[in-house]
């Protein structure tokens, strides 16, 4: 049957196909990669075991006899929450000995994402941090319902419960979600100018102008996984995470370059010293002023900010 083969969809050629006839299976995965891949990434906050995950259900899709599918994109769904649940749990038991503080990784991600407003917000690296408090199965479920808005007997299908438990896990999930969540959504234009002066701030290491764009209890999170230097707990208080900035970056000044870039679709700061990647900042921006600060210093959450990596719901 053309869909058993176990070859990737990257090594079938351009786009996953064989040629210029990809067969059912491969058509089908390839057109729905990008939706897929958003599903892990918002479950695991991982592009690396997201990535890991899509090809547990390519070599899982191949399998399938797409005779009796109805739903091609609802099945690739299912069978994707499946693998992200049984990658949950492993990522939790991984998390338990990482070094310092844990932060998903970032994404470099295009001008359409943050134009989704909705989306944005989702895959922001605020919000990911609050989906870190739920359980792995109320993780899944309040993504598939708020974020693509899956019904409810889809979603039963895919965490292998019933329509009704379904309803009552979301409903747990919307209300510790809503008392957790980053706070109203900013306009760009707010966004964009809190964040150049931000940027001005870093560069210049001007303590009067951190302290003008902090917020008086903004918090500053940092992850080196033990391999680059960063802040093992949470900074908190306008005064000490100026300090800590303005210190930091003078020591290094004449070697750093800062450019604002889009990760996860909000605003971000990416630090290269002597031309190399060396850490990315996700701003989180309220009532004009930067409340949360996210520096990835670890390497291995850097791959993906060489280029743009596309979500999609």
């Amino acid at each position: 049957m053309a869909g058993t083969s176990k070859t990737r969809p990257e090594d079938r050629g351009p786009g996953g196909s064989q040629g210029d006839h990809p067969d059912p299976a491969t058509a089908a995965f390839v057109a729905h990669r990008n939706l897929l891949f958003t599903v892990a990434y918002e479950m695991l906050g991982s592009a690396a075991d997201a990535e890991d995950v899509l090809q547990e259900t390519w070599l899982r899709w191949t399998g399938v006899d797409l005779e009796i599918v109805r739903d091609q994109r609802a099945y690739l769904v299912r069978i994707t929450t499946r693998q992200a649940l049984l990658r949950l749990r492993t990522l939790s038991r991984r998390k338990e000995s990482y070094v310092g503080s844990w932060l998903p990784e970032p994404l470099l991600t295009s001008p359409d994402v943050a134009e989704d407003v909705e989306m944005a917000d989702n895959v922001s690296m605020a919000m990911l941090l609050v989906l870190e408090t739920l359980a792995p199965t109320e993780r899944a479920v309040f993504v598939l319902r708020e974020v693509f808005d899956l019904a409810y007997d889809e979603i039963a299908e895919a965490v292998d419960k019933s329509p009704a438990a379904v309803r009552q896990i979301i409903h747990r999930a919307r209300a510790h979600v809503a008392a957790r969540r980053p706070r109203g959504v900013v306009s760009p234009a707010e966004t964009r100018d809190a964040l150049d002066a931000f940027q001005r701030a870093i560069e210049t290491g001007d303590m009067q102008n951190l302290l003008d764009i902090l917020a008086p209890d903004v918090v500053l999170l940092g992850d080196g996984g033990g391999i680059k230097q960063a802040v093992p707990r949470p900074v908190m208080g306008a005064d000490k995470v100026a300090l800590l900035l303005a210190l930091g970056l003078d020591r290094v000044r004449a070697e750093v370059s800062v450019e604002s870039v889009q990760v996860n679709g909000s605003p971000a700061l990416l630090l290269r010293l002597n031309g190399e990647v060396d850490s990315v900042v996700a701003v989180r921006i309220d009532d004009g002023l930067v409340t949360g600060l996210y520096a990835v210093r670890n390497p291995e959450k850097l791959s993906h900010m060489q280029r743009e990596t596309a979500l999609h719901r």
